[in-house]
């Protein structure tokens, strides 16, 4: 029981954790990696400098299955396992539906998916570190669904 609360409030709390990381640190102190996300070009490489900050939630998430596999901490292995799931949401909803790096899932019918690529659009409209709005990722403010679910299927 303790493990599987653990799981999904870390899970759920990681979007808060992103959101924080992306307006203060992307946007702020670390603009200099997360600024060719923010600009139009043609991909050389799959990669962009962005992608470096899955190493921060990566060490995180090793850091809490090592202290599980070594004291044998139920808590932490439940933290390993939400940060982990958050970044496969990420993976899926970002890299892939969003932003389709792998071009596999382009459409869907389905609003909140409208709304959260809706709301990722609104970020990147704007190409600087500043005036900057909608960090987080499965969160999405209540207009972004107004305006999906005000559209006739």
């Amino acid at each position: 029981m303790i493990l599987a609360l653990t799981i999904i409030i870390t899970a759920i709390l990681m979007e808060a954790v992103a959101w924080g990381m992306h307006k203060f640190i992307m946007h702020g102190l670390f603009w200099n990696l997360h600024e060719d996300h923010h600009v139009k070009h043609n991909h050389d490489t799959f990669l962009e400098k962005n992608d470096y900050f899955f190493v921060f939630f990566a060490i995180i998430s090793v850091t809490a299955f090592s202290l599980w596999s070594i004291y044998g901490w139920i808590v932490p292995l439940g933290i390993g396992v939400g940060v982990f799931i958050y970044g496969v949401a990420y993976f899926i909803i970002h890299d892939l539906f969003i932003h389709q790096r792998i071009k596999i899932w382009r459409n869907t019918n389905n609003r909140y998916l409208k709304a959260i690529r809706r709301a990722h659009k609104m970020h990147h409209k704007h190409l600087g570190k500043q005036e900057g709005e909608c960090f987080g990722m499965l969160w999405v403010p209540m207009k972004y669904y107004k305006q999906e679910y005000s559209k006739p299927k």
